[in-house]
C-alpha cells in the first residue's frame, strides 16, 4: 500500500457523534505512551499530523484521519494514564467501547502493546473488548528498537502468552527503524481488499 494523501478529517470528544463514514475504517488502540502517534505517523510517511508527546494521555478524543481518500485510520483514545480521574478513563473507555460497537466500517483493530513491558491489567480488557464486539485483533509490539535482537522472540511470546492471543497476529515495530511498517501497510492492504 502507497501513501500518497493524508489528512486529519473528524475529531470526537466524549459527547461527540461518531460520523458515518463510506470508507472502510483501520482503528489503533493502546494504552498512553505505547507509541500510537508515532506508528500513525510513520505509516502515513508523516512527521507530525498525529501529534506525539512526552507526556501520557494526550489523545483524549477519536481522531479520524482520511488516507489516499480511501480509507480512514482511527486513533482512539490511549486508555491506561494514571494521572486521569476515573470518572475521565470511564468516559474515554465508554468513547472507545461506543466506537467499537456502532462503527459499520470497521475492518480490522490494531492492538498496540509495549514489547518491553508484559501486557497490563488495561491492555487485557482492551483485547478482550475488541474479542467481545467481533474483531479479531492485530498485535503490535512497539518499541522493538528497545530490546537486544536476542531477547525478542521471548518478549513477543510473553506478549502473545499475556493476552492469551495465541491465535493472533502479532507484528514487532519499530518507529526507528520502521521494522514492521511494510507488514502492517499489506496487512491493511489484504483487509480492505476483502472489504
Amino acid at each position: 500500500m502507497i501513501i500518497k494523501t493524508s489528512e486529519l478529517e473528524t475529531v470526537c470528544g466524549i459527547t461527540s457523534t461518531l460520523p458515518e463514514n463510506e470508507y472502510p475504517e483501520i482503528a489503533f488502540a493502546g494504552r498512553s505512551n505505547v507509541g500510537k502517534s508515532s506508528l500513525i505517523n510513520s505509516l502515513l510517511n508523516r512527521k507530525n499530523l498525529a501529534r506525539t508527546s512526552s507526556q501520557p494521555g494526550k489523545t483524549q478524543t477519536i481522531n479520524f484521519y482520511k488516507v489516499n481518500s480511501e480509507i480512514y485510520f482511527v486513533d482512539l483514545p490511549g486508555y491506561g494514564y494514571a494521572a486521569v480521574s476515573q470518572e475521565i478513563k470511564a468516559k474515554w473507555g465508554k468513547m472507545i467501547e461506543r466506537y467499537l460497537k456502532t462503527s459499520r466500517q470497521l475492518k480490522i483493530v490494531f492492538l498496540l502493546v509495549d514489547i518491553r513491558h508484559d501486557p497490563s491489567a488495561n491492555d487485557k480488557q482492551m483485547f478482550d473488548w475488541i474479542i467481545a464486539n467481533g474483531y479479531k485483533p492485530v498485535i503490535i509490539a512497539t518499541k522493538l528498537d528497545k530490546i537486544k535482537r536476542s531477547e525478542q522472540v521471548k518478549k513477543l511470546k510473553a506478549v502473545k502468552a499475556g493476552l492469551k492471543a495465541e491465535d493472533c497476529t502479532v507484528i514487532p515495530f519499530s518507529a526507528v527503524s520502521k521494522q514492521g511498517r511494510e507488514e502492517i501497510l499489506n496487512l491493511i492492504e489484504e483487509t480492505i481488499a476483502q472489504a
